[in-house]
């Protein structure tokens, strides 16, 4: 059976003394994609912090592809293929579309041909400058830059937050594709359950920084009162990724 490409081993992080995240084990198959749920406050971005190595590690492990990653620095972290996508987007204001995407870009998959056949609406605005574009836009900007990179394992953090219904739908569609499609690793940390759970293999539902919860994310679709208990969120009665409320 293959090594898992991300292994996280009895971790426990936080910043400074105070403790965050304690006991969290996890392992992500190449391929292989992850909700990460809970209630706002309880450790999910720090999750991807700690992964990302922008949050102190206190004890535990993490690998990726066999390598111990637990004392790299967040730049040679991305060297070694993790991308992370941060809630604050963070692309470059004064760079046109095109400029953001080939400024960090590394040889591989993602090109800027197969970027915009996944962003369309990134190519009919790729002579625009960052801080022209929408949320939306930069939004699907910033997950695109990352993909430039060409990683091995996309960490998306709440890429749906404050979104239009219709840019939900856009992201929402060519997440589905990077995965299903694609192949592309990842871990995924949103406020919607419904839609998260749509989009990925597995979930984890995490609680006053532990992990509370793990079960196929088919199966926690439809499992409301664990949803309830935990996430504080109902899926709709179709079962179908519900729209902004």
């Amino acid at each position: 059976m293959a090594e898992p490409l991300l292994v996280l081993e009895d971790v426990r992080a936080g910043y400074g003394d105070a403790v965050v995240l304690d006991r969290v084990s996890l392992e992500l198959a190449a391929g292989g994609s992850l909700a990460v749920l809970g209630r706002n406050g309880v450790g999910k971005t720090t999750l991807l912090l700690t992964i990302m190595g922008i949050v102190g590690l206190m004890r535990g492990s993490i690998r990726m592809a066999g390598k111990d990653i637990s004392r790299l620095p967040p730049h040679r972290r991305a060297q070694a293929g993790l991308g992370w996508v941060p809630q604050e987007r963070e692309i470059f204001p004064s760079l046109s579309v095109e400029e953001n995407l080939t400024v960090t870009a590394r040889p591989g998959r993602w090109d800027l041909a197969s970027i915009y056949r996944l962003f369309p609406r990134l190519e009919e605005r790729r002579g625009h400058m960052g801080n022209h574009l929408s949320g939306g836009e930069q939004q699907m900007l910033a997950i695109a830059r990352t993909l430039m990179t060409n990683p091995s394992i996309l960490l998306l953090d709440e890429p749906l937050e404050g979104l239009a219904p219709i840019i939900v739908e856009e992201l929402t569609a060519a997440i589905r594709r990077m995965g299903s499609d694609e192949g592309m690793t990842l871990v995924l940390v949103e406020q919607r359950a419904d839609v998260a759970l749509s989009l990925t293999e597995n979930a984890v539902i995490i609680e006053r920084g532990t992990i509370a919860y793990r079960a196929p994310s088919s199966d926690l679709m439809h499992d409301r009162v664990v949803l309830d208990r935990y996430v504080g969120l109902k899926l709709e009665e179709s079962g179908t990724a519900a729209g902004p409320q």
